[in-house]
């Protein structure tokens, strides 16, 4: 998931609330994961508390709906991402298509699956993926974003080793994926800092 276009946002607690709504996920505690995307979208986008727990809702519903492994619903995932793009742009925080945007957003779902069960492993796909959607979302140049999903795709790595290790919340290596998200969102916010968008709509 992306954030507000522009750089108002805070890389601490996006990555935590990420953090959180990804360890949930794996240990399919969907309350965990239901809390972590209330965060992510009040802290990433500046919503309300209602607004925020309508797109966490969203959220939720799409991870629900992908978890499944390997008989899972992609339309319906890609359904429920879309609800969330619409309304996060009803709030004036995005200028996307929301069906363009839920897309890419099911799009590096779908890479990194085939990442955790595939021998060969693409990581530089997985990267491409993720700049391809804050690009877009954020309508800035793909090597501005570059990093800042590489940073995230570390993110992923830890957080797939931790999964395979037996996903145990003591486990050490939770905090370093939480601080690779915390510097995945830090570098975005540093590239909205410094390049303004592309020119064009959604």
């Amino acid at each position: 998931m992306a954030g507000a276009r522009t750089a108002d946002f805070d890389p601490v607690e996006v990555g935590r609330s990420e953090c959180l709504a990804w360890s949930a996920y794996y240990r399919r505690d969907w309350p965990g994961v239901l809390r972590g995307a209330t965060g992510m979208v009040r802290s990433g986008f500046g919503l309300g508390p209602l607004a925020s727990a309508r797109g966490a809702w969203h959220i939720l519903r799409a991870n629900q709906a992908w978890a499944p492994y390997p008989d899972n619903d992609p339309t319906r995932a890609r359904r429920e991402m879309a609800s969330f793009y619409a309304l996060v742009n009803r709030a004036g925080r995005v200028a996307v298509d929301p069906t363009v945007a839920a897309e890419l957003e099911v799009r590096w779902w779908q890479v990194h699956r085939v990442r955790q069960h595939d021998r060969q492993r693409d990581d530089e796909s997985l990267v491409a993926a993720v700049t391809a959607l804050y690009a877009y979302v954020y309508r800035r140049p793909p090597e501005a974003v570059h990093r800042a999903a590489t940073l995230r795709v570390q993110a992923m790595m830890l957080s797939d080793a931790w999964v395979a290790a037996g996903a145990r919340l003591s486990d050490p290596t939770l905090d370093m994926e939480r601080m690779a998200l915390v510097a995945s969102y830090t570098s975005l916010r540093d590239a909205l800092e410094r390049t303004g968008p592309v020119a064009g709509g959604r």
